[in-house]
């Protein structure tokens, strides 16, 4: 299994610029709690969100990242409050794996691990996902 460290996709040339064009459910934490996602361990703090696709995927966004990536999909939805939101488009870089591999979340953050085929997500410098090919399929497109 590979181990990523430091990673900037910024510089690789096999990364691609791709969009999220997802509507998901969310709550958030009221507790301090850790949810087991495909990649890996989710740690939370309270009023991190909680999120779950259509497809049933849950993850954890910090509150810090969630407030400014996602808005209520219904306008008499309050921001912050539990329902159905949906994240603001955004270009993010990705690189699809060949072999199984490990990175952290975030310097210090919960470890992930991927598969062949896999793809690793840089949401910006020291912020990294790994997303399963079936879903970033579904999710992700080029962007121009």
């Amino acid at each position: 299994m590979i181990e990523l460290n430091q990673l900037d996709l910024s510089t690789d040339t096999t990364a691609q610029r791709v969009i999220k064009d997802e509507t998901v459910a969310v709550e958030f934490a009221l507790a301090p709690g850790e949810l087991m996602s495909l990649e890996g361990p989710n740690r939370y703090a309270v009023g991190d969100a909680i999120i779950s696709s259509a497809t049933g995927e849950r993850w954890v966004v910090s509150r810090e990242r969630f407030d400014p990536k996602y808005l209520p999909a219904d306008a008499a939805l309050a921001h912050g409050e539990p329902g159905t939101y949906r994240n603001r488009p955004s270009v993010v870089l990705a690189r699809r794996m060949d072999e199984p591999f490990t990175l952290l979340r975030s310097s210090g953050g919960d470890r992930l691990t991927g598969a062949a085929g896999d793809w690793v997500m840089q949401y910006a410098p020291g912020d990294y996902g790994v997303v399963k090919a079936e879903r970033f399929a579904k999710v992700y497109r080029l962007a121009d």
